[in-house]
């Protein structure tokens, strides 16, 4: 007779929380975000059985889903409230702009393959998002100055210095986001705005696809 298989899609998740939890994502309004978002919805076909692996996966175009530890961090680190309005630099899956508006943020995401940005807008509505999420084409690296100033900016890709656009549009008391080094590997920066300063924390080691366009990689 064969063992029951009892490693079920929600031991895994469970697993996955844990793991996040015992890595320092310890904020309840993340974790709770992380687990409610179906992160294999944002997974291609090849790699929905590793969905719960905290690893980075391959998406289309060469881009890569994050791994859920840097998601937690990030988001974490973001410390968004209700209502806030994030920007977003580098959509890809989807999956982030999902778990901020899980947490009830209001989500800008600029991706610059038009076949990526398509393709999450599709998985962000169908999950019941749309009206919390958009999503344009372009250069990212700029922001989006018309709409500014942001609240909360997050950079899913790793710039070769912190762009001086993201942080002349963030708002008083803002927070940013942003992987920034070299090509292979780069450390996980907060910048935070405070009246005329501006703070900068360095919150360990990571490793993104670079930031292309203007104030990114050519």
């Amino acid at each position: 007779m064969a063992k029951q298989d009892d490693d079920t899609a929600e031991t895994r998740l469970a697993r996955l929380i844990l793991a996040l939890r015992s890595q320092g994502v310890s904020d309840s309004a993340v974790l709770n975000a992380i687990e409610t978002t179906p992160r294999e919805s944002f997974t291609p076909d090849l790699f929905k059985e590793r969905a719960f692996e905290d690893s980075a996966l391959p998406i289309a175009c060469g881009q890569t889903i994050s791994q859920p530890f840097i998601v937690g961090l990030m988001t974490q680190a973001l410390k968004v409230d209700k209502r806030d309005r994030v920007l977003e630099i580098g959509t890809g899956s989807g999956y982030q702009a999902a778990v901020l508006a899980a947490m009830g943020s209001h989500v800008l995401g600029i991706e610059r393959l038009p076949e990526l940005a398509d393709a999450a807008r599709e998985r962000i509505t169908a999950l019941g998002f749309g009206d919390r999420v958009e999503i344009r084409v372009g250069d990212g690296s700029v922001g989006a100055p018309g709409e500014a100033p942001w609240p909360r900016i997050i950079v899913a890709a790793a710039a070769p210095a912190v762009p001086d656009d993201l942080v002349a549009q963030l708002a008083e008391g803002g927070r940013l986001v942003i992987p920034v080094g070299g090509r292979w590997e780069q450390d996980l920066i907060l910048v935070e705005r405070h009246r005329a300063d501006v703070i900068t924390s360095n919150h360990g080691p990571c490793v993104f696809v670079p930031l292309r366009g203007a104030a990114g990689w050519a």
